[in-house]
């Protein structure tokens, strides 16, 4: 017989009920009144209740909005006793849509990288051409796979390039007993058709934005140089490691470069290593200046 749990949220309005499996085809449902919920029967009861403000689905739970003329504590397990019954009596959540799109199968798998807290998911196609970091849910409006993966307790940040998603997880889990649910939840997300990042919503970063052409132009040579070293030698290596590294500045009176890492890069053990021995090396031999100094500004 199925169990729910209750789980707080850091809105006391907002309560979770979870399954233990998923409910959803990757996707998420907000339904704000009855109307809305004609393909959820279970919305549409849970309706009923005087109290229910809103009704949002994703992933393994259920999320409940409350009006404040009840508290939570009074009424939570009356409501998990609700949904329990009505799912064990073979009830309904969602109503398949039949105008979907069939399943399109893809290939996912983990990558160890450098960085022992973060982990590369390598999918068979390409599902960006924009490479972007998300640090917190409050970032995610471009990529609602994202916002998905922020619902897990464990994963801590993001970032989707080319044909992969690199997620860096808290230092109290451990990648064993995260990593088939990761790579299970990304993959039906992208065979059900799910969004990994919208690329018409993206706002480009300053730091993105200086490397474009129309700013490249406005750029001291030196600094050019630099970020043609930086796309052509080194970004193809830390790609491969599920990282980025973006150039910010150039200071020709101290010779110092800075640089801001992601994905894998942003807080690897190694990276220092990799910036002192590897890139600032790099550069001093290319530019034939001795004295470039090479520094993240973010690790």
């Amino acid at each position: 017989m199925l169990k729910i749990k209750i789980k707080e949220t850091q809105n006391p309005a907002i309560i979770k009920f979870e399954f233990p499996d998923f409910i959803t085809q990757n996707e998420n449902f907000e339904f704000k009144n009855i109307d809305e919920a004609k393909n959820a029967p279970l919305v549409q009861q849970l309706f009923y209740l005087p109290f229910v403000k809103s009704v949002y689905i994703s992933g393994n739970f259920i999320a409940i909005e409350r009006y404040n003329i009840v508290e939570w504590k009074d009424v939570q397990d009356d409501v998990a006793e609700q949904i329990e019954e009505f799912v064990n009596n073979g009830g309904i959540i969602i109503k398949a849509d039949e105008n979907k799109s069939k399943k399109q199968p893809v290939t996912v798998y983990g990558e160890m990288t450098p960085n022992p807290s973060t982990l590369k998911f390598v999918v068979n196609k390409m599902v960006t051409k924009t490479a972007m970091e998300f640090k917190n849910i409050d970032e995610t409006k471009p990529s609602p796979l994202s916002k998905e993966l922020f619902s897990f307790p464990y994963v801590k940040e993001i970032f989707i390039d080319e044909n992969y998603i690199s997620v860096s997880k808290y230092d109290s889990y451990e990648w064993n007993d995260i990593t088939i649910e990761l790579r299970s939840f990304i993959k039906l997300f992208i065979e059900n058709g799910g969004t990994v990042l919208d690329e018409e919503l993206v706002v480009a970063s300053p730091k993105i934005e200086k490397q474009k052409i129309e700013n490249f132009d406005s750029l001291d040579t030196t600094s050019q140089q630099i970020i043609n070293i930086l796309e052509e030698y080194v970004k193809p290596a830390v790609a491969a490691d599920g990282g980025n590294i973006l150039f910010d500045s150039y200071d020709d009176s101290e010779k110092r470069v800075k640089v801001v890492l992601q994905g894998a890069c942003n807080g690897c053990p190694s990276s220092t290593f990799t910036l002192k021995s590897g890139i600032e090396n790099m550069l001093k031999d290319m530019l034939n200046d001795k004295d470039i100094i090479v520094e993240a500004i973010n690790g």
